[in-house]
This record gives structure tokens, C-alpha cells and sequence, in this order.
């Protein structure tokens, strides 16, 4: 009965809201938060409210330390007080997008055993977290959904773009026959690109890239980091992924995991979708490997292979580059 009791209480802890006033700039913001958020969670709201990324946040509170400097505490876990002020230190740069080198860099990965995943994918606590992000987070539709179309979700950095390498223009650093696949894809699939970025940084670099406004496909829609959530596992710990089940909610009568694959060169993105993502080759040095890239050539002939399929969740997205091989040889 104690244990119950105690687990009771916990839950309870970790769903309450806190209402944080957050002081920036000679303005105050009101922040609401629920206690089973990190605090990684609570900078991608401020960076909502002030456009300030989460890297260039500092956040001061009083008598509690340096504890806000770790990203994956929980705030449940903070002597947190409505009745004090929050101080965030940061600066907004509007310049900041134009440079690749200052991009958030991601590099590592790491690969779960499958029943960790499920049990991600599972966790009642994720589930409220998605449940949150849902009511939260607005998609909206540059391009009508169509429907019997399939749904590709595209991540930017090291899937579509070189982020890191530096270059007189983008499209230097742009995957090879990146219009050229999502022009063939879009006869059987509808498009979002998903990036772990402000919006602001999406929509320069894809119009920068010239894919907002290409002839021959059109882009459904873009999101950007403040739809991911955050999960926790025992042996990697806190880390952000991309719930497809946010776009499923938000367009049931279109998508689904059975007509969904995403795209990422981190496998922790979609840890909350795990049937359904394909891990594509970073697309790093982008002056040296752009000549020998194929990634996206073996992807359409895959992608354009399973598209009759009912049910793409059921594949192993892990063996895809052997059947694009194996397409790609056969004769016409």
C-alpha cells in the first residue's frame, strides 16, 4: 500500500504544471510546463517565446546552483517556485542561420536493444508527452495533403544538406540529386522535412535550397524541434526524438504508420516510431563526397518499390540498400 502510495505521489509530481516567470531582456514571460519535462524541454518553449536556441540559453534561478545547467534534468526534480523569477541569459542572432558552422551539431547515436524501444514507444509517460505536444504544437499545411499518397518525412542536416562545411552558396553543400529524388518520390508520396531547428532556419535553408518553390513536387509541410519530445531510456538516458504520432493525430484520415516512412541519419530520432525509420548516410565533406554520393539515387528506387505496398511498418527499413542494390542492377 505504501509502495502504491509513494508511486501515486510521483506520478502526480511529474504531471502537475509549473507556471515559471522568466525574465529576459528587460521582459517577463509566463512559461507553463509539466514536471515530467526536462529542462531541454523548457528552453525549446523559451526559445518559442524569444526566439533565443536552446544552445545560447543560460539559465539563472536563485539558491539553486548550477542544476538548470543540465539539460536532462527533470523539472520535477527542481525546487522550482512560481512565486521567483527565472533570469535567461542569450542573445538572439539573426545571422546565426546563415552560417552553416553554427547550426546545432549532432553527431552522436546509438543503437537500443529492441525491447528498450518498444518499451519507449510504450511508456506511459511518453505517451502524455506526445498527448501534450498534440494539443500544443499546430502543423501547418503549405501543399493540401492528397489522398492515397504515402507520407515521406525528411530530416535537413547530414540527410538533405551538408550543415557543417563551409561554402560561397547552399547549394554547394546540397545532397546530389536531392530535386531529383523528391521529384520522382512525389508521384507516389506526399513530404514534410522535419528538422531539429528553429522554424526560421528550416524555411531559409529549404528556400535557399529552392525546394519550397520547385515546379515539379511540392512540399506538404516543415516542422521544426519545438514538435519533438523528449524520452528517456535506462541505458542512453535523456534524449529528443520525432513522434510521427503528432502528424498521425493531426491527419488521420491521410497518415498512418502504415503509409509512413521517415528519413533521419540518427536513429534516436524516431525511437517513438522505431517500424518506421530508415537511416540514411550522413552526407558530410560535402566538396569531397559530393562527386560519389548515391545515397539518394538507391533511396528513390526503394522508395518507389514499396510504394504499392498496404503496410510499410512492417518492413525492415534496415535491409533497404540491399533491395535498392538489387533494383538498381536489374535490367529495364
Amino acid at each position: 500500500m505504501a509502495a502504491s502510495a509513494s508511486t501515486s505521489l510521483t506520478s502526480s509530481a511529474t504531471e502537475e504544471e509549473i507556471t515559471l516567470t522568466v525574465k529576459w531582456s528587460g521582459k517577463e514571460y509566463t512559461v507553463r510546463a509539466c514536471g515530467d519535462e526536462s529542462v531541454a524541454g523548457l528552453k525549446r518553449r523559451l526559445c518559442e517565446l524569444t526566439n533565443v536556441l536552446p544552445k545560447r540559453q543560460k539559465l539563472l534561478y536563485p539558491k539553486i546552483g548550477n542544476k538548470l545547467a543540465d539539460d536532462s534534468a527533470f523539472l520535477s526534480q527542481l525546487p522550482l517556485k512560481p512565486s521567483l523569477k527565472m533570469t535567461m541569459i542569450g542573445t538572439v542572432e539573426d545571422d546565426i542561420i546563415v552560417n552553416q558552422m553554427d547550426s546545432p551539431e549532432i553527431v552522436d547515436d546509438f543503437e537500443l536493444g529492441q525491447d528498450e524501444a518498444v518499451d519507449i514507444e510504450d511508456d506511459e509517460v511518453n505517451k502524455q508527452k506526445l498527448r501534450r505536444r498534440i494539443d500544443q504544437y499546430e502543423i501547418e499545411l503549405k501543399n493540401p495533403c492528397r489522398p492515397g499518397k504515402k507520407l515521406l518525412v525528411l530530416d535537413i542536416d547530414y540527410t538533405l544538406f551538408d550543415h557543417r562545411s563551409t561554402a560561397e552558396t547552399p547549394l554547394e553543400l546540397m545532397r546530389p540529386y536531392l530535386h531529383e529524388f523528391l521529384t520522382a518520390v512525389y508521384a507516389e508520396y506526399d513530404m514534410m522535412i522535419w528538422s531539429a531547428t528553429s522554424m526560421k532556419w528550416v524555411e531559409l535553408k529549404m528556400g535557399q535550397l529552392g525546394v519550397l518553390d520547385n515546379p515539379n513536387y511540392k512540399i506538404t509541410a516543415l516542422l521544426d524541434h519545438s514538435a519533438m519530445i523528449t524520452v528517456q531510456s535506462d541505458s542512453c538516458g535523456i534524449f529528443e526524438c520525432k513522434p510521427l504520432g503528432l502528424i498521425w493525430a493531426k491527419f488521420p484520415e491521410f497518415y498512418s504508420s502504415k503509409n509512413t516512412i521517415m528519413f533521419d541519419d540518427l536513429r534516436r530520432n524516431f525511437m517513438m516510431n522505431l517500424q518506421n525509420g530508415l537511416v540514411i548516410k550522413p552526407f558530410r565533406k560535402a566538396h569531397a563526397n559530393r562527386d560519389n554520393d548515391q545515397e539518394l539515387v538507391k533511396l528513390t528506387h526503394y522508395l518507389l518499390a514499396i510504394a504499392d505496398l498496404d503496410d510499410l511498418s512492417v518492413l525492415d527499413h534496415k535491409m533497404w540498400e540491399f533491395f535498392a542494390d538489387e533494383l538498381s542492377d536489374a535490367p529495364e
